[in-house]
């Protein structure tokens, strides 16, 4: 039987003696190696010291903090006290992280660094209910908080309860809540998700079944633990597997760490796999036509390979021959870009490009797109190498049931369905039917291979006063694949038309104005040019030619800069929130409509 719970997972990899290194962190320039031995006697001696301080199993302690070795320390210790961690979005402000800490009812918190201590002192009055703050940085601490390397202390003398410190533990039952996690909501409040031991490990169980992951991988840690693509996939899953996890710095040191690391592993959402396709073209455009001859040909050479691949079909000699001199002269370049390493990386969290993963496929660099939500653990359905199908988000993993409602939204049933909405009944009997159903919110089809295609999200789609349905953001997606578009949100919900706001790649299109010999400028400056609003504009046809008139946006707002967390405008997960962006850019919005089409 595969392990039913969190903690019997957690214990059969902590206890294998065959394995040295768990995880690095980067200390001073340098990667250093945490031990198994090591990493075992923190979280004992955290799980220790939180029952010394009254924490009982079934209650509530928060991690705020970035990706580090101390968070994962947290989190087991928590589990393993079969506590229930309530993860916290390190970006966001203190009222935030005050509601959430209020709705949870959290009885203490860790917190990573003096700032994110700081958000939490500056709002501790409006928790009566907070005990505890533990900080993972040392140094001095205000008076009523205390350092993770106390607290370990603390716990390393209590040494009667560390006899049977895993029998506790292996207590836990599969429906006992693991964590909460607070979705981030594109609008409204967010909503504590309750998942259960058994939800994340059914979903840890059935990947290793179809994934091949092992001692011998090591992942980048970058996207927020506090998520539960991270937090199961490079976290849960990877440790349980016995690879090396490596915590990146932060985002922005990602393309270096990851030349420095050289994982075999890698999960991202769109964003990082976007901005490595985008950089790639944009080098192209720097070179003599020669190179971008050579880079053409060697592309389509691997769209072509790709075909036969995909269609399980010999590839003929010719072709394969070619294949290994466009390898050669540009694959194994842009392989080197990821460390060179890389067996496969996994993308969730919102639509990956068709065109970008078939390029990253034919480079050698396969993509295996998923999908899932917070709510389901968070996988619903993958492509393996079993059957990968790009365009689609693969078939439903074991054990998970989809089927498409009559209006075309996903539902799905299965162990990985969390058990509901924290404290909001109503909220949980809306999104969960009395079948079982969870009911997604995304718009799709299965196709005859049974895998499950997404078109978009329910709330997000369009419908012109004209009564035509437009799914927006597969028409945002052709916009970013253009080397001169960083951003793009439709717009035109009960409109005579739609519109498309577009945020420039301001450094290609410096390349370009050098080359016209027109002046550069300030962003804000540069999309009054009239030749940069045509050049966009020319772009942004150019990219949607193959759209239905009824689809295709009739006016382009143009932006100075792009969307962010701090404006409100983008989830922690960086999706965009359509209405906020909609509301701060209102004026000139009725203005494109006050204008003739």
């Amino acid at each position: 039987m595969p392990p039913a719970t969190l903690n019997e997972l957690f214990f059969t990899a902590a206890n294998d003696a065959s394995r040295h290194v768990v995880m690095r962190r980067k200390v001073e320039g340098a990667w250093q190696d945490i031990q198994r031995v090591d990493f075992l006697a923190r979280v004992r001696h955290t799980n220790a010291a939180l029952r010394k301080l009254g924490f009982a199993a079934g209650d509530r302690i928060a991690i705020l903090s970035e990706n580090r070795p101390e968070w994962a320390i947290a989190d087991y210790a928590c589990l393993t006290a079969r506590l229930i961690a309530v993860s916290i979005y390190p970006s966001l402000p203190a009222q935030q992280i005050a509601y959430i800490l209020k709705d949870s009812g959290a009885r203490g918190i860790f917190v990573s660094n003096r700032d994110q201590l700081d958000k939490v002192l500056s709002v501790r009055s409006e928790l009566p209910g907070l005990q505890h703050v533990i900080s993972f940085d040392h140094g001095p601490l205000p008076e009523g908080v205390l350092s993770l390397d106390d607290l370990e202390s603390r716990g390393a003398a209590t040494v009667g309860h560390l006899a049977n410190w895993e029998a506790e533990a292996l207590a836990a039952h599969p429906d006992d809540l693991a964590t909460l996690i607070y979705t981030s909501g594109t609008t409204g409040d967010p909503k504590g998700v309750m998942l259960t031991h058994g939800n994340i490990a059914s979903n840890i169980n059935s990947a290793l079944t179809l994934l091949t992951i092992g001692p011998s991988d090591e992942c980048l840690s970058f996207l927020p633990l506090c998520h539960i693509f991270e937090r199961m996939v490079g976290h849960f899953l990877m440790f349980s597997a016995g690879s090396i996890i490596n915590y990146a710095t932060n985002g922005d040191a990602v393309p270096v760490e990851l030349r420095e690391v050289r994982p075999t592993l890698l999960a991202s959402v769109p964003r990082l796999y976007e901005k490595i396709y985008a950089r790639v073209l944009q080098g192209m455009t720097a070179h003599s036509g020669l190179t971008r001859a050579v880079f053409e040909w060697a592309r389509a050479t691997g769209e072509t390979r790709l075909e036969y691949r995909l269609a399980k079909r010999r590839v003929p000699i010719g072709l394969a021959l070619g294949y290994t001199l466009a390898n050669l002269l540009v694959f194994r370049k842009l392989r080197g870009i990821m460390g060179g390493r890389i067996r496969f990386m996994v993308s969730g969290g919102a639509p990956l490009g068709q065109d970008i993963c078939r390029f990253f496929l034919a480079a050698g660099l396969p993509v295996l797109e998923g999908y899932g939500l917070t709510e389901t653990s968070p996988v619903i359905s993958v492509n393996t190498f079993a059957m990968l199908k790009p365009g689609t988000v693969g078939r439903p993993i074991p054990g998970v049931e989809v089927t498409i409602a009559g209006d075309g939204e996903i539902l799905t049933r299965g162990p990985h369905v969390m058990k509901g909405y924290y404290n909001k009944p109503e909220a949980t009997a809306e999104a969960i039917d009395r079948e079982g159903w969870f009911h997604t919110g995304d718009i799709g089809l299965i196709d005859n291979d049974g895998c499950l295609r997404i078109t978009d999200r329910k709330k997000d789609l369009i419908v012109t006063a004209g009564g035509k349905n437009i799914a927006p953001q597969p028409i945002e997606g052709m916009l970013k694949t253009n080397k001169f578009i960083t951003n793009a949100v439709m717009l035109g919900d009960k409109r005579k038309f739609p519109v498309m706001i577009l945020v420039p790649n301001f450094y290609t299109l410096g390349t370009w104005l050098t080359g016209k010999h027109l002046p550069s400028g300030s962003p804000e400056g540069l999309i009054t040019v009239p030749e940069v609003r045509e050049k966009l504009e020319r772009e942004a046809r150019k990219s949607l030619r193959d759209l239905a008139q009824f689809e295709t946006p009739k006016k382009f707002l143009i932006l100075p800069r792009d969307f962010s967390i701090e404006a409100g405008e983008l989830t922690p997960t960086m999706k965009v929130k359509r209405r906020v962006v909609e509301d701060h850019n209102r004026e000139l919005i009725e203005a494109l409509y006050a204008e003739p089409a």
